[in-house]
C-alpha cells in the first residue's frame, strides 16, 4: 500500500512564490507542505541577488504591507541599498537592495522553519491527483500530488510554483541541455502533467549572465556607485539594517567588445534558430541589445558582489547565451577586465508557461477546482512578480479551505491588483514585467503609503501580528496628528528667520499662511522645516517620534505626510476616477453568462469573451480587442437579465 500523507495545503516549488505561498497558508493557521528538489536551495537567486527596483520596489512593499516575508527577509541580508528615481516625483520612487545571496536562502529557510503548520519537504511533485471527471462540462478537483518516490499526498488546495523548471532547457551557445536551473534537473513529468489537463501554454526564455572572480578585477578602472548614506528599507517593521554595505562599480562595453559581439551573434541560440521561446523585451541579452541598437557605440552594465563571504561577482546588464569561449572574449574586452576570470557562464533557459487567462482574480483555474498557479509559470519575470502572486495564491488557497470567500485587490488598490489583473485580462506573449506606467493612479499607490492601502487587509487575514498592528496604528495616528499640526499652525516667521535664514528669506510675505500651505511650494520639504517646528513638537508626547534624530524610519513618515499636502489636489483628482473605474468592477458578469447569444458581438469576440471569461464589466474593457461598443452591448445584456430575474423573483412572490 502506498505511503500518503494529508495536509490542507500543498504548495509545489520553493522560490519566493512558493515561499510566500506557505509562509502565508501557515499564518493563517493551515496544516501546509512545501515542497521543493532541494531544501539547500530554497528561495535560491538564479539571477541576480537583487531585491526591488522601478516598480518591483512596489510590489516587495506591498507584499510587505499584506504581511509577506520578503522584505524582512531583504532588508536583513541587503549589503547595499538604493532609493531609485527620487530626481523624479514620488509616485515612481523605488527601493532596491543588492543581497548576499547564500545569506538571503539562509534567512528564507530560518524564517519557514520558525513558522508554526508548515511543513518543508524534499521531493520531486510529478502530478496532481484529480477526482474522476463528473458530467460533461464539469470541472475537475485537485485532491493532492503524487511525488516521484511513490507517496501520495492529500490537500485541500495545492499552488504550483515551479519558475523556470517546467521542461526547462538550458541554452550556452551551440550547446542545450534540459535543466531547470543551471546544475539542477528540469520538472518534465510533472510539466507533461500539465499538459495533460488541457490549459493553454507557452514557451518562454528568459538568461543570466557570467559571474566573475572579484579578485581578477581591476577595480581601479571602474567608477564607484555606493549606497545610500541613509538607506531606505523595504519593510515597515524594520528598525535597522544589520549588514555591511558596500559598493557596486560602473562599466562600459567598448568597440572591441561590440566587434567580437557582431561577429558571433550568429552563434547565438536566439538568433541561429535554436530557442523557440519568448523572451523578456525589458531585459534584452548583450547580443539583443547590440543588434536592435546598431548605432549605439557603448552599453553600461554594472559589477554587483553576489555576497559579502564570496568574491563571486555579477555582470549585471550582460545577459547571454553566446558560447563561452566569446563570453571569455566579450569580459575581456573590457579594460579592467582584461584578466578577469570567469567563474561560471552566462545562459538561456527555455520552459513551459501556462496562459494566465486560464485562472480567475484568486490565481485559482478556472477549469480544475482547488488549483492555484503562481510565479513564472503565470509567465511573468522576476522575483518580486512572483512573490506578489504566491502571497495571493496562498492566501486564496487558505480561505478556500476554510470556505471563506477569496481575497482580491483591484487596480485602484495595488500594483498586485495590477499585475493580476492585466495576466487574467490580457494574458502575455513574453515574460510580463511590472512597470509603474502599468498603474492608471500611480500617485496614489506610493511606496510610503502600502501600508495604510493594504496592512488593514493583512491584519484581518492573520497575516499581521498585534504587535505590528498596534505599531501601524500609532503610525497612522502620527500621520493625521501631523497632518491636522501642519494644516492649523500659523507660520512662525520670526522663528523660520532665526532657525532658517535662508529659507525665510526667499519665502517673501507669508503672513496669515500655515505650514501647510508653506509646504506646497514645490522647494520646501517638511524635512527642511523641522527645526522650525520642534518647538511646536516639543508641547505633546505625541510628536516625541518626529522630534528625535532623523533617520530614514523618521524621514519615510515626513515624506509620506509631504506627499499627501503638496499633491492633495492631485490626488482628489485621482480618488474621483477611481470611483468611476470601482463602479465599472463593481458590475458583475456571471460566470455561466452567454456570450453567444448577443447579436452584434463577432464571433472573434465571442470567443475570446468566453475563454477569459471576466468577472466584471471593468476587466472585460481591458481585453485586448473589446471595443467599447462591445461593452455597451455586455452592459443592456446584463441589465436585462437583472430585470427578468426581479420580474420573476416578484411573480414568485
Amino acid at each position: 500500500m502506498a505511503f500518503t500523507e494529508q495536509y490542507d495545503i500543498v504548495v509545489v516549488g520553493a522560490g519566493h512564490a512558493g515561499c510566500e505561498a506557505a509562509m502565508a497558508a501557515a499564518r493563517m493557521g493551515l496544516r501546509t507542505a512545501l515542497f521543493s528538489f532541494n531544501l539547500d536551495l530554497i528561495a535560491q537567486m538564479s539571477c541576480n541577488p537583487a531585491i526591488g527596483g522601478i516598480a518591483k520596489g512596489h510590489l516587495v512593499r506591498e507584499v510587505d504591507a499584506l504581511g509577506g516575508i520578503m522584505g524582512e527577509v531583504a532588508d536583513a541580508v541587503g549589503i547595499q541599498f538604493r532609493l531609485l528615481n527620487t530626481s523624479r516625483g514620488p509616485a515612481v520612487w523605488s527601493p532596491r537592495a543588492q543581497c548576499d545571496k547564500r545569506q538571503y536562502r539562509v534567512k528564507m529557510r530560518q524564517v519557514l522553519e520558525s513558522q508554526a503548520n508548515l511543513h518543508i519537504k524534499q521531493a520531486e511533485v510529478v502530478d496532481l491527483l484529480l477526482d474522476e471527471p463528473g458530467e460533461e462540462g464539469a470541472a475537475r478537483t485537485t485532491r493532492g500530488v503524487r511525488l516521484r518516490d511513490g507517496r501520495t499526498i492529500l490537500a485541500g488546495a495545492v499552488v504550483i510554483t515551479t519558475g523556470t523548471f517546467l521542461n526547462g532547457l538550458i541554452h550556452c551557445g551551440e550547446e542545450h541541455y534540459p535543466a531547470g536551473r543551471s546544475g539542477e534537473p528540469p520538472s518534465v513529468l510533472l510539466g507533461e502533467a500539465l499538459k495533460r489537463l488541457g490549459l493553454r501554454g507557452c514557451r518562454l526564455k528568459t538568461g543570466t549572465p557570467p559571474r566573475l572572480d572579484g579578485r581578477s578585477i581591476d577595480w581601479s578602472r571602474f567608477a564607484e556607485q555606493p549606497g545610500d548614506a541613509d538607506p531606505t528599507p523595504f519593510s515597515f517593521r524594520t528598525v535597522e539594517l544589520p549588514q555591511k554595505q558596500v559598493s557596486c562599480h560602473i562599466a562600459y562595453t567598448t568597440p572591441e567588445t561590440l566587434r567580437i559581439i557582431r561577429e558571433n551573434v550568429g552563434r547565438s541560440p536566439m538568433y541561429s534558430g535554436q530557442i523557440q521561446g519568448i523572451g523578456p523585451r525589458y531585459c534584452p541579452s548583450i547580443e539583443d541589445k547590440v543588434v536592435r541598437f546598431p548605432d549605439k557605440e557603448q552599453h553600461q552594465f554594472f559589477l554587483e558582489p553576489e555576497g559579502l563571504d564570496t568574491n563571486e561577482v555579477y555582470v549585471n546588464g550582460m545577459s547571454t547565451s553566446l558560447p563561452m569561449e566569446v563570453q571569455w572574449e566579450v569580459v575581456r574586452s573590457i579594460p579592467g577586465l582584461e584578466k578577469a576570470e570567469m567563474l561560471r557562464p552566462g545562459y538561456a533557459i527555455e520552459y513551459d508557461a501556462i496562459d494566465p487567462t486560464e485562472l480567475d482574480r484568486s490565481l485559482a483555474v478556472k477549469q480544475i477546482r482547488r488549483l492555484y498557479l503562481a510565479g513564472q509559470i503565470n509567465g511573468t519575470s522576476g522575483y518580486e512578480e512572483a512573490a506578489c502572486q504566491g502571497l495571493m495564491a496562498g492566501i486564496n488557497a487558505a480561505l478556500l479551505v476554510r470556505g471563506e470567500a477569496p481575497f482580491t485587490l483591484d487596480r485602484t488598490e495595488a500594483y498586485t491588483g495590477i499585475l493580476i489583473d492585466d495576466l487574467i485580462s490580457k494574458g502575455t506573449n513574453e515574460p510580463y514585467r511590472m512597470f509603474t506606467s502599468r498603474a492608471e493612479f500611480r500617485l496614489h499607490l506610493r511606496i510610503d503609503n502600502a501600508d495604510r492601502r493594504l496592512t488593514p487587509y493583512g491584519h484581518r487575514l492573520g497575516l499581521i501580528s498585534d504587535g505590528a498592528w498596534r505599531d501601524y496604528e500609532q503610525k497612522q495616528a502620527r500621520a493625521v496628528a501631523l497632518e491636522k499640526l501642519l494644516a492649523t499652525r500659523k507660520v512662525n516667521l520670526a522663528r523660520l528667520s532665526e532657525m532658517l535664514p535662508e529659507v525665510a528669506s526667499a519665502l517673501g510675505n507669508v503672513a496669515g499662511q500655515t505650514y501647510a500651505q508653506l509646504l506646497k511650494r514645490p522647494e520646501i520639504t517638511l524635512e527642511m522645516l523641522l527645526p522650525a517646528l520642534r518647538p511646536e513638537f516639543d508641547e505633546s508626547a505625541e510628536f516625541a517620534f518626529f522630534s528625535a534624530a532623523v533617520n530614514a524610519r523618521v524621514r519615510n513618515e515626513l515624506k509620506s505626510v509631504e506627499t499627501e499636502i503638496k499633491y492633495a489636489g492631485y490626488l482628489d483628482q485621482q480618488r474621483k476616477a477611481m470611483e468611476k473605474l470601482k463602479k465599472a468592477e463593481q458590475r458583475a458578469i456571471p460566470s455561466d453568462f452567454e456570450y453567444a447569444g448577443i447579436s452584434g458581438l463577432s464571433r472573434e469576440m465571442q470567443e475570446t469573451l468566453t475563454r477569459v471569461r471576466p468577472q466584471t464589466l471593468g476587466q472585460a474593457s481591458r481585453i485586448p480587442g473589446v471595443t467599447p461598443a462591445a461593452l455597451s452591448l455586455l452592459h443592456v445584456h446584463l441589465e436585462v437579465g437583472d430585470k427578468r430575474k426581479a420580474a420573476a423573483a416578484g411573480i414568485r412572490a
